[in-house]
């Protein structure tokens, strides 16, 4: 399948960091899932992290609201916000509440090392840096998911028990949140550094914030594999 278009940051990003990306997007958890050979321990080990993920997920796009330079930004980053604590994370509490975790067990979860890593990251990416820097590094997970989603979608078995995460990140819905999210960082890269992206000083360094986050994603995908 060709590639979703989300934005054009994005697609200089996710082709500067080829190698990375693939290893990200056709992780054997992701082709395991496809296929439905993902052990089901490893999915509830990783869906268990991934809630405490979005706790801190969540916290960096609430950052956004501090770090945006415009109401535009504001709403976009609160948005964001209100779908992942409302929306996305009911997924998780759904599929382990039938598994008998309930979601208290989910928030008070101990971190992984990897989880740690990560989220820290891209916290630190916010704190230390501006909104450029922040998007920079939210975007491997938002766009990730979706590109999955969009291919699992396609050519997953069809009797995959894994069929409802990749239909929440096949859905319509969660597409055009990566289409929107391409947007506002096209728009915010623009406002910062100018439309000719890779002609800034700071485009090498954003292309590093969004290369790390990436290879955070592999490393995550195999403490689900590892732990599960």
């Amino acid at each position: 399948m060709t590639h979703p278009d989300y934005g054009r940051a994005f697609a200089m990003w996710r082709a500067a960091a080829e190698a990375d990306w693939t290893a990200y997007v056709t992780h054997p958890f992701v082709e395991g899932m496809g296929d439905g050979s993902l052990p089901r321990a490893a999915f509830l080990h990783y869906l268990v992290q991934d809630y405490v993920f979005l706790v801190h997920f969540a916290r960096a796009w609430a950052l956004g609201v501090v770090k945006a330079e415009t109401a535009e930004e504001m709403r976009a980053a609160a948005a964001t916000v209100d779908g992942l604590i409302n929306h996305e994370m009911a997924l998780h509490v759904t599929v382990c509440a039938e598994a008998g975790i309930p979601e208290a067990a989910l928030f008070s979860a101990v971190e992984s090392p990897a989880n740690l890593a990560y989220t820290r990251y891209v916290l630190d990416a916010g704190h230390s840096g501006d909104f450029a820097d922040l998007v920079a590094a939210l975007a491997p997970c938002v766009m990730g998911y979706g590109e999955i989603g969009a291919r699992l979608a396609e050519t997953a078995a069809a009797d995959t028990a894994y069929r409802p995460w990749i239909d929440s990140y096949a859905d319509e819905g969660y597409q055009q949140l990566c289409r929107d999210v391409g947007a506002l960082i096209d728009g915010a890269l623009e406002r910062r550094i100018g439309a000719d992206f890779a002609a800034s000083p700071r485009w090498d360094r954003l292309s590093g914030r969004f290369a790390m986050a990436t290879r955070l994603e592999v490393g995550f995908w195999q403490m689900g594999l590892e732990q599960g």
